[in-house]
């Protein structure tokens, strides 16, 4: 397996920093992993995003991270949640490049699920949201991205990884804010807050587990 520096390039003309794992036999399936708020110190290097990466590249899953707009090396500003969108079917368009016919799944944390649950892109085979701060008052985690993703009524798998102590949606929440989305399954992490840092393993096992059934295997 290795792990190559790639350049993201979004319709709105920004380049965006990223990591693509690639197996060293053909890829099963195809994951982008979106990181937590940018504005809070979020970036590729998210413990839970590197938990995630490093247990699906080491299934033999291609993997895509990447820094949102803005943050560290990448370019342009903060987005609010929407023009991060666009940073998301942009990783899409490099990862599908690199694996053809194989399921692709968009996947995130915190802030970078609720984004890639905004992205409906056709050639989704499903969406990994880890700890999605869903059904909050107003906008969803503070921006522009709204606490009712475009995903949630969409039939295709959703899969969630909430942790039992969540500070911004506890699995009561996350329950009451997706009864109504088609093809949705939850999944609590025991013991864990927002922040995961005692459940890694769980979110990484859940990770494999969710992509692995998509592609049937």
């Amino acid at each position: 397996m290795g792990v190559y520096d790639v350049t993201l390039e979004t319709t709105d003309g920004l380049a965006l920093v990223a990591d693509l794992a690639l197996p060293d036999r053909d890829p099963w399936a195809g994951v982008v992993l979106a990181h937590p708020h940018p504005l809070y110190g979020g970036d590729r290097h998210s413990p839970v995003v590197a938990a995630a990466f490093a247990a699906l590249a080491d299934a033999g899953v291609a993997v895509l991270r990447f820094d949102f707009r803005g943050v560290g090396r990448s370019g342009g500003t903060h987005g609010g949640g929407i023009d991060e969108r666009l940073d998301v079917a942009a990783a899409l368009d490099v990862l599908d490049g690199h694996t053809p016919d194989v399921p692709l799944v968009l996947g995130g944390y915190s802030f970078g699920s609720l984004v890639a649950l905004n992205v409906t892109d056709a050639r989704a085979a499903g969406w990994l949201a880890i700890a999605p701060p869903l059904g909050r008052p107003g906008d969803g985690d503070g921006d522009r991205a709204g606490a009712q993703p475009l995903a949630g009524p969409d039939h295709r798998p959703k899969h969630l990884v909430v942790a039992e102590h969540d500070q911004y949606c506890p699995p009561a929440q996350a329950e009451a804010a997706t009864a109504g989305w088609p093809a949705t399954t939850r999944v609590t992490v025991p013991l864990a807050d927002h922040f995961l840092l005692a459940g890694l393993d769980v979110v990484a096992e859940q990770a494999l587990a969710f992509v692995s059934r998509l592609a049937g295997r």
